[in-house]
């Protein structure tokens, strides 16, 4: 697990020096720049917060899990929520649905209280 631009990526997920690199010839092209104004528009970013607290009690999410992350806030947006608790096995994640950013996150250990939030999804 890494982590680039406050964003958790599995080991398996380039970032975009390392896609630009790796084609130096097409790093302009119109389906590049396309393409990564799609990934940014369409995967979960972590707040320097979240980050922290991820980073602070040893808790990492797997590729699976972010992918379910990203189906809970699909969902929460679906429903009209604004802030939403996305829980994911044991790891609760809340989460800005319009921005698709987590504002925090804790796992089981934790007291699980939530406030600021309008709705949840268990994925």
């Amino acid at each position: 697990m890494r982590i680039y631009n406050n964003i958790i990526l599995p080991e398996s997920i380039k970032t975009k020096t390392q896609k630009s690199s790796e084609n130096l010839s097409g790093a302009n092209s119109f389906q590049n720049i396309f393409n990564n104004k799609l990934d940014e528009n369409t995967s979960v970013h972590f707040s320097k917060h979240a980050s922290m607290r991820l980073n602070d009690r040893n808790v990492s999410l797997s590729s699976e899990q972010i992918k379910r992350v990203e189906s809970g806030i699909n969902k929460a947006s679906q429903k009209g929520i604004n802030d939403s608790l996305v829980l994911v096995d044991d790891i609760a994640l809340v989460v800005n649905v319009k921005n698709k950013v987590v504002i925090t996150a804790m796992d089981s250990k934790n007291d699980g209280i939530f406030t600021n939030i309008d709705g949840a999804v268990i994925v």
